[in-house]
């Protein structure tokens, strides 16, 4: 009699387990996230903060897209498939000029990181040198400070689209090449230049450099859901803390979104990537971490697009980003 009712016991315990997690499940709230680009280490926090648990934790299903120059984020976050989204401040706050009713949640980097690139051997050493040359470059969401600078300097060139490699570059097909330091600058390098061969014009150092990374949603995701928002917010930042405490962990997690993308790229490049992530996140020096977007920040990327002739209209900083509580 013991051991049948053992028997008996036994599968009504695997179902009322199933039936519980089946339940648990259910009340989890579904969320989309789309990273402005392909999987790389810039997006490690975001796929920790799902693999550990951490969005799950907080009540949330969080799905993670794969992005790119084909999927940018104001466009998805405009047509309701995702919710979520990474995007520079400047192309977000040009966006919300635009219409598009932005609101940002973190802002992860401080400061920036792009620049253009170019051989000495060509003979462009300055600014003007640009002057009639090709340059390639990425889509609009990450040209603001490059038209910014061309303008400021008086400069005039053939732009060509830039995918996700520096080849047409290598192989002497533009005479620029748009570069993010913590990545194309990386792979100008394993391609065999040295840093005395180039010539770089970083963004920074022409005054153009509003903060880059930061967490967005549109104004109705927010209005319909602040917890839902202030939750996904909590649970990256901690993704990115976990990252930044346990680098070969997430550089795991890194490469498999890399693999399963077919991805030419490898963990020596991603850990160069994380640290100089890092670096912009948490760039010491009396400068904050992650976190709430400053006035001074967004003042510094709404005059830069001001002056460039890049606003469609003014944009108020009350309500483009959310204040901590």
């Amino acid at each position: 009699m013991s051991s049948s009712r053992h028997v008996f016991f036994l599968p009504l315990v695997v179902c009322l387990l199933l039936f519980a997690s089946r339940a648990q499940a259910s009340d989890l709230r579904k969320a989309v996230l789309i990273p402005q680009w392909e999987p790389q280490a810039q997006f490690a926090g975001y796929y920790v903060a799902k693999a550990r648990g951490f969005y799950e934790k907080r009540g949330v299903d969080m799905e993670i897209l794969r992005g790119g120059p084909g999927s940018p984020p104001s466009k998805l976050l405009a047509e309701g498939r995702a919710q979520f989204g990474t995007m520079f401040l400047s192309s977000a706050v040009r966006a919300r000029s635009a219409g598009l009713p932005l609101r940002n949640l973190v802002q992860f980097m401080r400061g920036g990181t792009l620049m253009l690139v170019a051989r000495k051997a060509g003979g462009i050493v300055r600014p003007e040198d640009l002057n009639g040359k090709r340059v390639s470059m990425w889509g609009d969401e990450f040209s603001i400070q490059q038209e910014s600078f061309f303008k400021k300097h008086g400069v005039y060139v053939t732009r060509l689209p830039q995918g996700p490699t520096v080849d047409l570059f290598l192989r002497g097909g533009v005479d620029a090449v748009s570069a993010m330091y913590y990545n194309e600058y990386h792979m100008l390098l394993n391609g065999g230049l040295d840093e005395e061969d180039m010539t770089v014009f970083s963004m920074r150092d022409h005054g153009l450099d509003p903060p880059e990374d930061g967490l967005y949603c549109l104004d109705s995701t927010f209005n319909a859901d602040p917890d839902l928002c202030r939750a996904v917010a909590e649970a990256s930042l901690e993704g990115w803390l976990y990252a930044f405490e346990h680098p070969e962990e997430a550089l795991d997690m890194v490469m498999e979104r890399v693999e399963a993308a077919n991805r030419a790229t490898n963990r020596m490049h991603q850990k160069w990537m994380l640290a100089r992530i890092r670096e912009a996140m948490q760039p010491g020096g009396g400068m904050p971490g992650p976190g709430e977007l400053s006035r001074k920040e967004f003042d510094s990327a709404a005059e830069a697009l001001e002056s460039a002739g890049l606003m469609h209209k003014p944009v108020k900083y009350e309500e483009f980003h959310v204040q901590a509580r």
